[in-house]
């Protein structure tokens, strides 16, 4: 499948002067430096591009084909106050049998839900192979104590949780004081290692509408992989302007290079807006056609997007029977 190659600027501005990735990091300096020598993004052309690729059509097998791999992606979400143990156990049964008439239907990638909620959630999931994700490090707003985020964090990993998705602290990033943030993350990645087991994966979040430019949303991304994210991720959800293709395609374009550069392969979750099978086949086609195949998994990619699991299994039907479920065929949640 083709692919965007590498920005030559990127490849260039590496080649310059040694290995500017290790050094990157040395210093709040030298990250600055780093960051802000990132090549400027061309909003008109990356909105553009995003835009073109939404247009493409698939026929009828790859679209079935789509609908139930984008099912395998979501992160299947209850982030809320009134969260009860039953409502997490229910969204559970729903993570492993989407569709309880069609035991053909994929399992979802993940359950995410707050750290109170971590152990309910993986006792609900024991042995079904969906994956138990944990907000953390005070989430959605990030404001609390570097101590509180880290006891957030290793609450949610004792408890269970395969992944963590942690708040970047905006106002740090956007006051330019970068070594904050990246330590920030050094730090939570920390509480990520498990003495016996696999480490839970770090799923860094930038609330991309918080960000206000495609340059800062560049050098988050490249924050974030510099740091040690197994994902990067746009949005909390919980602000207006969250997942879009562009500020998405960039954040491809970002995991592409990165891994064109070091060898490490990053995964990218697109979170909050996302409703319909028409916009998440939009997404599958940007990760094709920018990051390439690599990415078309879920352990790459994945979907914040908890009420598009709806239309997804309405439009399964509708490709398997030829007409519409009725309004109470799947659940609200």
């Amino acid at each position: 499948m083709p692919t965007t190659a590498p920005s030559p600027k990127l490849s260039a501005a590496f080649e310059q002067g040694g290995t500017p990735l290790s050094d990157a990091t040395a210093s709040d300096s030298a990250l600055r430096r780093f960051l802000h020598g990132l090549p400027g993004v061309d909003a008109v052309g990356l909105e553009a591009r995003a835009a073109s690729l939404g247009t493409r059509s698939i026929k009828t097998t790859a679209k079935a084909y789509a609908i139930d791999l984008a099912i395998s992606m979501i992160d299947l979400t209850t982030l809320e106050g009134a969260d009860t143990p039953g409502k997490v156990r229910a969204l559970a049964a729903k993570a492993v049998h989407p569709d309880p008439t069609d035991r053909t239907t994929p399992r979802t990638a993940a359950v995410c839900v707050y750290p109170d909620m971590a152990a309910t959630a993986v006792a609900a999931l024991a042995g079904s192979g969906v994956k138990v994700a944990s907000v953390a490090t005070a989430f959605p707003a990030g404001r609390a104590a570097l101590d509180v985020k880290l006891a957030d964090v290793r609450d949610a990993v004792a408890a269970g949780a395969d992944e963590i998705d942690m708040v970047i602290d905006r106002g740090a990033f956007l006051s330019g004081r970068y070594l904050k943030v990246y330590e920030e993350i050094l730090a939570v990645k920390a509480q990520c290692a498990r003495a016996d087991g696999p480490d839970a994966r770090l799923k860094v979040i930038f609330e991309t509408g918080e960000l206000s430019t495609y340059d800062n949303i560049r050098r988050a991304s490249w924050l974030g992989m510099l740091a040690g994210a197994d994902f990067i991720k746009t949005s909390t959800g919980k602000v207006a302007t969250n997942a879009t293709p562009a500020n998405t395609l960039l954040m491809l374009e970002a995991v592409r290079d990165f891994r064109a550069q070091t060898g490490v392969q990053i995964g990218v979750k697109p979170a909050g807006g996302i409703r319909t099978s028409k916009d998440a086949i939009k997404f599958l086609v940007l990760v094709n056609e920018t990051a390439g195949e690599d990415w078309l998994d879920n352990h790459w990619f994945r979907f914040g997007a908890s009420s598009l699991l709806n239309d997804l299994l309405m439009q399964r039907q509708k490709l398997s029977t030829g007409r519409y479920s009725g309004p109470d065929y799947v659940t609200v949640d």
